[in-house]
């Protein structure tokens, strides 16, 4: 009687170390950001910390550099780590999808923040609407020149899923009623938003307005054009970093589309929350937008 009392003991012991490790596994998100580099995916990573610590997740976030190689290594590594849902903002659209189906092999459910994926299986994706968002800075452009207007379009990297549609949404928007002059990609990089700019300077002497597709490249527009004393130029971003608010409060950004990177974050982990207890996700779950002006 005493052995097999002592067995039963044994095997709840057992029992509640193996329950122990799965609750464990099951706590424990991965989040894999395209770049640590930028304001905006900054944010985004704060509000998914903060959610994941007051629903009890740990959250490992890796920073892919924008190198979709660096992304592919990243997602592998998490996977290894038994991460019970993978969060993850492409740096490309296409090319995330090799990162994608490998979590899909490993029966790994994933979420996609801000940018898509175009291909692999996607629980669930949580973002703005890009289109909607490129809309409204042309409805904004077209507002301020009722007649006209020659436009410059900052285009972000080519194959990440919210430069085509925030460029989508703004070429549409503007059809027929602005000229655009030429659309030219700088990576979503400040740096790079500056010297397109400067090289877009020397070719097109008349210029009225720009739409930088994030605040990062606007603010490098922004640069470029007081540099060149082209002061009248109208300048609009999107994003609404806390650099592009100010921007747009001191007066040299004229506006910029208001994402909410944090609610993006903190969204995305009540997503994977919700697939890890088993209940049911939408397919996409927009997050909203408005357009900051200065008051």
């Amino acid at each position: 009687m005493k052995k097999f009392i002592g067995f039963t003991c044994a095997a709840v012991l057992v029992l509640g170390v193996v329950l122990a490790n799965a609750q464990t596994q099951t706590k424990k998100l991965g989040l894999v950001v395209s770049t640590l580099n930028n304001p905006f995916f900054v944010t985004l990573q704060k509000g998914a910390q903060d959610e994941a610590k007051k629903l009890g997740y740990e959250l490992v976030v890796l920073d892919s550099q924008n190198d979709p190689a660096k992304e592919l290594s990243n997602v592998e590594d998490l996977l290894t780590q038994k991460v019970a849902v993978l969060l993850i903002n492409p740096v490309d659209s296409d090319a995330v999808g090799q990162a994608i189906k490998i979590a899909n092999r490993a029966k790994i459910p994933v979420v996609t923040l801000d940018r898509s994926a175009a291909s692999g299986v996607v629980a669930s994706h949580v973002a703005s609407d890009n289109t909607a968002g490129g809309k409204m800075a042309a409805d904004f452009l077209i507002s301020k020149f009722p007649n006209g207007a020659k436009v410059v379009e900052l285009e972000g990297i080519p194959g990440a899923s919210a430069a085509r549609e925030r460029g989508s949404g703004f070429d549409n928007g503007i059809k027929g009623k602005l000229t655009l002059l030429t659309k030219q990609p700088a990576d979503f990089d400040r740096t790079k938003g500056l010297h397109v700019m400067e090289n877009i300077l020397q070719s097109q002497k008349e210029i009225d307005a720009v739409f930088a597709q994030n605040d990062e490249m606007a603010l490098g527009a922004i640069k470029a054009l007081q540099a060149a004393g082209r002061k009248n130029v109208l300048v609009v971003g999107f994003d609404a970093t806390d650099d592009a608010v100010a921007a747009v409060k001191k007066g040299t950004l004229a506006a910029t589309i208001a994402q909410k990177p944090a609610l993006i974050g903190s969204m995305g982990i009540d997503t994977a929350d919700k697939i890890v207890k088993g209940q049911k996700v939408n397919k996409y779950t927009p997050v909203a937008l408005e357009l900051v002006v200065k008051k």
